[in-house]
């Protein structure tokens, strides 16, 4: 199916001639206010060192089309003498609190200097907001009560970006990645061996206190989202998809909610441009209506050979989305799991933008199939807007039975 059958992309954010650049996409929906929140990095470059602080525009879902407010800038999400990274939104349903995660990073300090050298310019931040995004608390700083004791092993960390998740147990999960300090030069102030490795920050009070989870030890991996698997014998387990240095996708499962992750491999049938790209993952359980077009689909497919990751049946669904080219950064894509748990259940994915595309996140609206995906792209370099595109479940599965 072609892009030019989905709704037309909104474009939320754009380069200014100046050559202030937004960047690093993340998403929130709120239900009971049929809210969307899109957050972004305000750049004066689109180098990464160049971030200034975060920008964020308030949109209303009214049927199948949203009604989006003017870019306000984040003005409490800041500290002096740093810049503020990688938006992270989460929403706790008990205490009706978004909470914003971000880094703030000192200024002049590039994440190459912070590897090499071995020395941590970052601190783990949130805001917080009690009505859906119009106003925002005060900073709060925990990289003193969360990772004090972690952080010396760091050479620098980050979370997301993108979005975070809370567990139908209540836990609220912000995901996360940090350069470990593996082995020093004898004879250079320089660490020779710092790899990044996924892992997860965690609360089971709605916020009122946070500590550090499971880390993907196994695997040399970096920016990570998580989604929740509900199975057929009402179980629940969390996945992970983590960027990697290795050409393909990283996953992972948690049985434990996310305190460990003993389950991992490179998947090949996901790819990753030279370096990698970040990528975003929700699960959702589909409608009714959508099962007889699964099983008319699943004919189709009788001949394929999957293989079970774990043998669990799940009830939820996946949907992914990255850049679709092995070699660059463009043409990204909406990929479909209709089992999640087996090996090579991943579908040819609906190519949503062609051209340069990078960064995004992707959320899932009402539970009714319908599904927000915010993204880089640009028509000669992917970071000349980030654009907002709706989409459904029944465009993903009319693509699969057209290809």
């Amino acid at each position: 199916m072609d892009a030019t059958a989905l709704p037309e992309k909104t474009t939320l954010f754009h380069r200014e001639p100046s050559g202030v650049t937004y960047r690093i996409p993340a998403l929130l929906y709120l239900q009971s206010t049929r809210t969307i929140l899109a957050f972004a990095e305000k750049r004066s470059t689109v180098k990464d060192v160049d971030a200034e602080y975060l920008v964020m525009r308030r949109g209303h879902v009214a049927k199948d089309s949203v009604e989006w407010q003017c870019m306000v800038p984040m003005k409490t999400a800041v500290l002096p003498g740093f810049r503020t990274m990688n938006p992270c939104p989460v929403y706790d349903r008990d205490s009706k609190m978004v909470f914003l995660f971000f880094m703030c990073v000192r200024l002049n300090w590039t994440e190459d200097y912070q590897i090499l050298s071995g020395k941590n310019a970052a601190k783990l931040c949130f805001v917080t907001s009690k009505d859906s995004g119009a106003t925002w608390s005060q900073l709060t700083d925990l990289t003193k009560n969360v990772i004090e004791t972690d952080i010396v092993h760091w050479a620098t960390f980050a979370v997301g970006p993108g979005h975070g998740i809370q567990l139908q147990c209540g836990r609220l999960i912000i995901p996360a990645y940090a350069y470990f300090k593996h082995r020093k030069c004898s004879c250079l102030p320089l660490f020779c061996c710092t790899k990044p490795h996924s892992l997860m920050f965690y609360s089971d009070d709605s916020g009122t206190t946070w500590h550090q989870g499971g880390v993907i030890q196994e695997l040399s991996t970096g920016e990570c989202q998580v989604a929740e698997l509900a199975c057929i014998d009402g179980s629940c387990m969390l996945y992970c998809s983590a960027r990697t240095t290795k050409r393909c996708r990283a996953e992972a499962i948690s049985l434990d909610s996310g305190r460990d992750f003993g389950m991992f491999q490179l998947n090949k049938t996901l790819c990753e441009p030279p370096q990698g790209c970040q990528g975003s993952i929700v699960s959702f359980v589909p409608p009714e209506e959508y099962q007889e077009m699964e099983n008319d689909i699943e004919g189709r497919e009788a001949s394929c050979m999957k293989k079970p990751l774990i043998q669990k049946n799940a009830l939820s669904w996946l949907i992914y989305s990255h850049p679709t080219n092995k070699k660059k950064r463009i043409d990204l894509g909406i990929y479909l799991n209709k089992s999640p748990l087996t090996n090579g259940g991943w579908n040819h994915p609906l190519v949503i933008n062609k051209g340069p595309s990078a960064y995004s996140d992707l959320v899932a609206i009402d539970g009714s199939g319908s599904f927000g995906c915010l993204f880089e792209c640009g028509v000669h370099d992917a970071y000349e807007e980030i654009a907002f595109q709706m989409f459904s479940v029944e465009n993903l599965m009319r693509s699969m039975l057209l290809c």
